[in-house]
């Protein structure tokens, strides 16, 4: 009689292969239908994602069903191994998402953030040129600044500054307060000096391909949403680590039930 710990073993990997195949799936459809750069980053990983939860399930679903003890044992492994890297991350995530914030500006709607406020590791990751590069175009693909332009060219400044705008937005898409550039309308601003000792208000234009996309406050500004989506995904990676340790603990039995079926068939 197949028992009931093996039962569930075989059933959760099941669900986890059917899961398995949209994932896949849509990693191949990025790869093919993939326009920009940043569509083309992200299809990689998703295939790879995708391939290892089929493989993975299928030696669960085997080892447990068929009663294959090796297979069963590798499956518990990549478990045990997916459990302390998850741990890992979810720990690092909370130390790095630690530091940063935004700070109010006098009489404005939005906030305004500063790269050297956030976590050194997370600085050292936007400030690589080669990282920045590929991310700015994600920004640009992504249009982050397009409401600002659906607005239109009428926006009142008073009616601007009570806008409450992303960390991206803030960063991205308009100076730094203290650039004191003149406003236009939400997208233009006239310089009002020729240099600035700022860098960032050297790196501001006017054109919707540039804005503030080579900014430190825009790497900030993402900073700052990476620090917020991080946070969210480490609270969700405990609870699914209390999923994995439960799985983990069921596949244990479905292993031991499969050592002493094995016994009593070689020794009748």
């Amino acid at each position: 009689m197949v028992r009931f710990s093996n039962n569930l073993v075989g059933i959760l990997n099941f669900i986890t292969f059917l899961l398995s195949i949209p994932i896949l799936a849509g990693g191949i459809w990025l790869s093919r239908q993939g326009t920009s750069e940043c569509e083309r980053f992200l299809d990689k990983p998703v295939i790879a994602l995708g391939v290892f939860l089929m493989i993975v399930s299928l030696a669960g679903l085997i080892g447990a069903c068929c009663r294959v003890s090796w297979l069963l044992w590798v499956y518990l492994l990549v478990m045990f191994l997916l459990i302390v890297l998850l741990f890992c991350f979810t720990i690092f995530a909370f130390v790095v998402t630690n530091k940063g914030a935004g700070e109010a500006v006098s009489g404005k709607g939005y906030k305004e953030y500063r790269l050297g406020d956030y976590s050194s590791w997370l600085q050292k990751r936007v400030n690589s040129e080669k990282n920045w590069r590929k991310i700015s175009s994600c920004l640009r693909d992504s249009k982050v600044c397009q409401s600002l332009i659906d607005d239109g060219n009428n926006t009142p400044l008073d009616d601007f500054n009570k806008k409450h705008l992303s960390a991206i937005q803030s960063g991205c898409c308009k100076p730094l307060d203290a650039c004191g550039f003149t406003y236009v309308n939400p997208t233009t601003w006239t310089k009002t000096n020729a240099t600035s000792t700022i860098s960032d208000c050297n790196a501001w234009g006017n054109d919707q391909d540039t804005f503030c996309y080579n900014c430190q406050s825009c790497k900030a500004g993402l900073l700052d949403n990476i620090k917020s989506d991080w946070k969210k995904v480490a609270v969700l990676n405990v609870v699914f680590l209390v999923f994995l340790i439960i799985v983990y603990s069921i596949g244990c039995c479905a292993f031991r039930n499969n050592r002493e079926d094995n016994s009593w068939k070689r020794y009748p």
